[in-house]
């Protein structure tokens, strides 16, 4: 009988847990027998790993081979078991040493062959590995730019199985990870591109400086779209800490290129209204993949025509609104994964949708039921609701319009102030805040805020819509320098909620 041990990892959303595979060969019926609760695709890694075995000049044992992925409750997916399962019944078997696999992480999938192809999630699994102590990690040659974003690591690459072999067999070398060169990325389209609309203007760098959510409403052909697109070109780069978390999404979703290993600006994605409700916060069978608000983690998650999403879609929004972050249950078990974006809705004020208003013809109640499509709680949650001006001219103006490098200085600057301000407590925006703090730790005077004391005797005002006002005063106070939002900040911010039209 011969025993032999090696890791692997498996990835839960964007965690990953370490796995102990061990190889048993000895006498027996010949099969091969897999433990540890597998999915189809790690199921079938026996015959794939057989004919590469075969394929790389080597022979498969011809003895009862057991196969046992521990934790044994902890269900296996994916097919990045592949290169480990090989290793470590050679190693079984005596063909190549086994102590070389101690502290090692092996990831990858085999071609019949013996090419190891590329798979996704290799920058969260890497971190695992790091997290559980193991010293090296083997993965393919494709995937050692993404790799190379992890330290601490002696990260190697490989094309072929009889390469990983004969390095551990201390017979050959493997290429090893470089740290990747920053790449400068291309220049976003710019603001300067909006013809007027001067108070979605406004409202857009207010949105960039404090991390908040916005509805354009307006005719067509007004720049709703064109507005969303350029929010992302007013935020700030990626922090190192950031840029990793984002890019461990990209990653698990399969985005990411050797030329671009990691994503070091806000994303930003856009959706169309068919998308499926798994496409929009994630889904699938077995352990749920991330969906587009995950992708637009720290960056910006646009929905055109909203309206014209569903009820399912939008409502599914509203807890990942407030949270930051997306738990799917799925049968294997529960994915997390993080959510934290900047939401822009762009919709029409009614199904014909005129140039003006005036030439609409929709019955009131038609127009009543397209607004009803976005529900009060999820309004509830947008910050910023901002109708859109129709064009009146197409011609020069007097006064160019801004470009995206002097609105983002100013974003800058705000965001400086507001983390700076927020440092103790780990926020980094002012949507970030939490309504208890902004009520006690740095209540403002009765006077600045009794503005909002009346719109909620009104009941115009919610009280998570009171917390947002408090939210939008002090970015409004940090856009004008000031220490603390004055009575004016207060009120703009309500209007900001007030403004989308009857």
């Amino acid at each position: 009988m011969a025993l032999a041990r090696a890791w692997s990892v498996a990835l839960f959303g964007v965690d990953g847990v370490p796995v102990e595979i061990e190889a048993d060969v000895g006498v027996g019926v010949v099969n091969t027998q897999l433990l540890g609760l597998p999915d189809a695709a790690l199921h079938e890694s026996k015959d794939r790993v057989k004919a590469a075995v075969r394929n790389s000049g080597h022979a498969w044992p011809s003895q009862r081979v057991t196969l046992g992925l521990s934790p044994a409750t902890l269900p296996k997916n994916g097919s990045g078991y592949d290169l480990a399962i090989a290793c470590v019944v050679l190693a079984a078997a005596r063909v190549i040493p086994g102590e070389a696999l101690a502290g090692t992480a092996l990831l990858g999938e085999l071609a019949l062959d013996g090419r190891v192809r590329a798979i996704r999630g290799v920058l969260p699994a890497l971190l695992a590995a790091r997290r559980a102590n193991l010293t090296r990690v083997v993965v393919p040659t494709p995937c050692l730019p993404e790799a190379g974003l992890v330290s601490g690591l002696a990260v190697h690459g490989a094309e072929t199985l009889t390469e990983v072999l004969a390095w551990l067999a201390n017979q050959g070398s493997l290429p090893v990870a470089g740290v990747p060169e920053a790449i400068e990325p291309p220049p976003g389209p710019d603001l300067a591109d909006v013809i007027g609309q001067p108070e979605a203007r406004w409202a857009l760098e207010v949105a960039a400086a404090g991390g908040h959510h916005v509805l354009l409403t307006g005719p067509p052909g007004t720049g709703k779209t064109m507005l969303a697109q350029r929010l992302a070109g007013l935020l700030p780069p990626l922090s190192p800490e950031e840029a990793l978390g984002v890019t461990a999404v990209h990653s698990i979703a399969g985005l990411l290129t050797p030329e671009a290993p990691l994503v070091s600006t806000p994303p930003f994605i856009s959706l169309h209204h068919s998308t499926s409700p798994a496409a929009l916060v994630g889904g699938g069978a077995g352990l749920a993949k991330p969906g587009a608000v995950s992708r637009a983690h720290r960056g910006v998650l646009f929905l055109d025509e909203a309206c014209e999403f569903g009820a399912a879609k939008l409502e599914a929004l509203r807890t990942v609104l407030e949270e930051g972050e997306v738990r799917l249950a799925r049968r294997d078990g529960i994915a997390r994964y993080p959510a934290r974006f900047q939401l822009v809705m762009a919709t029409n004020p009614c199904p014909c949708a005129p140039p003006k208003e005036i030439d609409c013809v929709c019955p009131p109640a038609a127009r009543r039921r397209y607004r009803a499509r976005l529900s009060g709680p999820l309004l509830d949650r947008v910050d910023l609701r901002v109708p859109m001006r129709p064009l009146t001219a197409m011609g020069a103006v007097d006064v160019p319009p801004e470009p995206t490098a002097a609105v983002r200085a100013r974003v800058h600057k705000a965001r400086t102030r507001a983390a700076e301000r927020w440092a103790d407590h780990g926020w980094l925006t002012n949507a970030e805040v939490p309504g208890p703090a902004l009520r006690r730790e740095f209540a403002l005077p009765r006077p600045t805020t009794s503005i909002l004391d009346r719109a909620l005797s009104r009941g115009s005002l919610t009280g998570r819509g009171a917390d947002r006002c408090l939210r939008v005063a002090w970015t409004l106070a940090d856009l004008s320098e000031e220490s603390h939002p004055t009575a004016d900040h207060v009120a703009a911010a309500l209007e900001f909620r007030e403004r989308r039209k009857s």
